[in-house]
């Protein structure tokens, strides 16, 4: 076990995000994440467990749903598998949060919303998405590429994709991204005597002060994360050796095809040639085999 927690776990990443009384460190890392949009000063945590829209529908819970002071939604989810249809289960979720803000049943219904913003962490590549670390979505008027709502965010955060290390990260947010990328495997909390949040890191994050309960729990929690990383891996695994299985018959079947093919072009030119030495006119002999005039005169 290392000295610093998992922050992918499900324990790791709610005792850092998902707490009132370290809800601090949440306002810093969003403030960061949205600098100059949005400025954060306090959040309520909200019931994960949405109403669903359909009485036979499951609730949605997310891993922190939370309210800021000025009354915006934000989802942020920890993903450490790939999913089917991630994008749209991303926009799903989002939707929900939007339709609940609806007054049912009153006359003259009001349709002011407030915004929702879904900040989605990604144990994993997701090629829909792209190739960079950071892709941010929001609502756009196609033809003059500007924005045509703010009421809907998305941010897809693909870790596999940062690949810096503690002396090239360049600002403050990136130094929160290595932290939390690398705190199961770090000695020190690298820029705690710089930054408040990394001090306050250091201290709740320790496994060293986990009571046994926690460790416990922890321990469990590890084993979950290390089963979903090892399923992703013989998903993938799988896939790959599908992929060669069926590139490799492909090949083999393009390879057939090409040979028939160059084999009839060669009987061919071999007929054309031959009726060419019995002095066959040109167009007779282009009737015959399908060759052009031309094809034949270079034989």
């Amino acid at each position: 076990m290392g000295k610093f927690i998992n922050p992918f776990t499900d324990m790791g990443f709610k005792m850092i995000f998902g707490q009132e009384v370290n809800k601090s460190l949440l306002i810093d890392f969003l403030n960061n994440l949205l600098e100059g949009e949005r400025v954060i000063t306090d959040v309520q945590f909200l019931d994960k467990e949405q109403l669903p829209s359909m009485e036979n529908e499951r609730g949605l819970i997310y891993d922190v749903y939370c309210k800021t002071d000025t009354d915006e939604r934000i989802i942020i989810e920890m993903q450490n598998r790939w999913q089917l249809n991630f994008k749209d289960r991303a926009l799903l979720y989002l939707s929900r949060s939007i339709v609940e803000q609806g007054k049912r049943g009153t006359p003259g219904r009001s349709y002011a919303i407030n915004a929702v913003y879904g900040v989605f962490f990604m144990n994993f590549k997701e090629v829909a998405i792209g190739r960079d670390f950071r892709t941010d979505i929001a609502l756009m008027d196609m033809r003059h590429k500007s924005q045509f709502s703010d009421k809907l965010r998305m941010i897809f955060l693909q870790l596999p994709e940062f690949r810096k290390e503690a002396d090239e990260c360049e600002n403050y947010f990136e130094r929160w991204i290595f932290v939390l990328k690398n705190m199961d495997i770090l000695e020190r909390m690298p820029w705690a005597a710089q930054y408040a949040a990394f001090k306050k890191l250091s201290e709740i994050c320790e496994t060293a002060a986990l009571t046994p309960q926690e460790r416990s729990r922890y321990e469990e929690s590890i084993k979950v994360y290390r089963d979903n990383i090892a399923i992703a891996e013989r998903d993938w695994m799988e896939g790959k050796a599908a992929g060669l299985a069926e590139g490799k018959a492909a090949g083999l079947a393009e390879g057939k095809a090409a040979g028939l093919a160059e084999g009839k072009a060669a009987g061919l030119a071999e007929v054309a040639k031959n009726l060419k030495k019995m002095g066959l006119p040109l167009p007779d002999i282009s009737k015959a085999t399908g060759l052009t005039e031309a094809e034949i005169e270079a034989l």
